[in-house]
């Protein structure tokens, strides 16, 4: 209960940060935005496949997942914070907190890429909404999970806007060919049998991902 009290009251504490600096929304939206205007002017009317189609998505996801959620424990360095979050929480009361975060900005951040992807893009059209949302509720748990360590692991560092994509892009890389391969079949109209060995790795990488982080946050929190 102890843990679950510290969980939520990091996760409350950082909506408030955000919600008053709007430091990560303002940017992941400024990012959407830019990207997605330069992909509508570059394609003009361009017919694209829908294995394309599906890439961009996940390509603008990825990015704007880069843009902002480093700012988790990077922003705790950098206003000082650390060692009072060291005092008030365990090391697992800080990680979820900060997971439970990224999980909400990250959801919420893809059902607006998509929205407005499907605004832009005329020739996206969904044949099979049940597995692509679905794709993209387990894509965003994996990007936020992979992203809360990822973020604690370079916070110290000197360099961490280089060192962010540059760690995380190998990590994800299974995740992204997953994903890329599920939503093209929900594109394409195929059936749930066709995409379930891609869910099945969607969702056996978030349970790696977050039973690695749990077992190895203590040292990384600490260190």
């Amino acid at each position: 209960m102890k843990t679950m009290r510290a969980v939520w009251a990091i996760f409350l504490k950082d909506v408030r940060s955000e919600v008053r600096t709007r430091y990560a929304v303002n940017a992941l939206l400024m990012f959407v935005i830019t990207t997605l205007a330069v992909i509508m002017f570059s394609l003009a009317g361009e017919v694209i496949s829908s294995s394309a189609q599906a890439g961009i998505l996940w390509v603008v996801m990825f990015f704007a997942a880069m843009s902002g959620l480093s700012r988790s424990f990077v922003s705790e360095e950098e206003r000082g914070t650390t060692f009072t979050l060291q005092l008030c929480a365990g090391p697992l009361g800080v990680y979820f907190g900060k997971l439970l975060f990224n999980v909400v900005l990250v959801i919420l951040l893809n059902i607006v890429i998509v929205v407005l992807y499907l605004l832009t893009m005329d020739q996206f059209v969904i044949n099979q909404p049940g597995l692509f949302w679905l794709v993209i509720f387990l894509g965003s748990l994996g990007l936020a999970a992979s992203t809360t360590i990822i973020a604690a692991i370079i916070a110290k560092a000197s360099s961490k806007g280089t060192l962010f994509p540059v760690l995380s892009f190998p990590i994800l890389l299974p995740l992204l060919m997953a994903g890329i391969d599920a939503t093209k079949l929900a594109v394409e109209d195929n059936v749930w049998d066709a995409a379930w060995p891609n869910l099945q790795i969607l969702g056996a990488y978030i349970v790696v991902v977050v039973t690695a982080s749990y077992m190895l946050f203590d040292y990384v929190w600490k260190d």
